[in-house]
């Protein structure tokens, strides 16, 4: 009995129904239908103004739903679809610079002892900056220790201008040599790392342990 009633319901509502959405019917038979912002109910052949952004369901000549349009949901589907195509994208690309990278390697290194010869070579020649630096270094300090004493004979008095000068350039270039040692000693942990993992990268590609 009680499924007679919600059929006989059903029946009735779409009794109702059916005028308004047969006389928005278009050629192919199809009506669409959406619930405006005003909570109004919309029918037309095509989708009506009122239903522009909100969800819309399309019914066939019997006023059954065919089709739902979700203008939210589409967009918010097709975010994610070409969001996921980026992370694709990106993840292909990550893959061909491994790739390439691989095969530099390879192509640089014949054996583990190349690598370890090639580190060595670059700490040798860094090596050498260091000690190029600290010879400026020096010499700054000497010609600083100079311009002390020079100073010396102005006890009292106003030293010249330009040796206020050559003392306030001594100073500036100390600083400056000072900083660049400094960076220079850093850089050797740094070439350390680089070959460390170039050997293992090696080992891996080659099958090494």
């Amino acid at each position: 009995m009680a499924m007679d009633r919600t059929l006989a319901t059903l029946a009735a509502a779409a009794l109702l129904l059916a005028p308004l959405a047969a006389g928005a019917q278009g050629k192919d038979g199809l009506t669409y239908r959406c619930t405006g912002k005003d909570g109004k109910r919309y029918y037309g052949s095509t989708i009506p103004r009122q239903c522009l952004g909100e969800r819309i369901e399309q019914l066939n000549r019997q006023g059954m739903v065919v089709k739902r349009i979700d203008p939210e949901g589409d967009e918010k589907a097709r975010a994610a679809q070409e969001a996921e195509a980026a992370r694709k994208q990106e993840q292909a690309a990550a893959r061909r610079e491994e790739e390439r990278r691989n095969r530099a390697l390879l192509a640089t290194y014949t054996s583990e002892r190349d690598i370890e010869d090639t580190r060595q070579r670059a700490l040798d020649a860094h090596g050498r900056t260091l000690q190029e630096v600290e010879l400026r270094i020096e010499a700054l300090r000497k010609r600083r220790a100079g311009y002390d004493k020079e100073l010396e004979f102005y006890k009292g008095g106003k030293p010249p201008v330009k040796l206020q000068q050559d003392i306030r350039n001594a100073e500036i270039d100390l600083q400056a040599q000072e900083s660049l040692l400094a960076a220079k000693q850093k850089e050797v942990e740094a070439i350390n790392e680089r070959y460390d993992e170039d050997r293992k990268r090696y080992l891996e590609l080659t099958g090494r342990r």
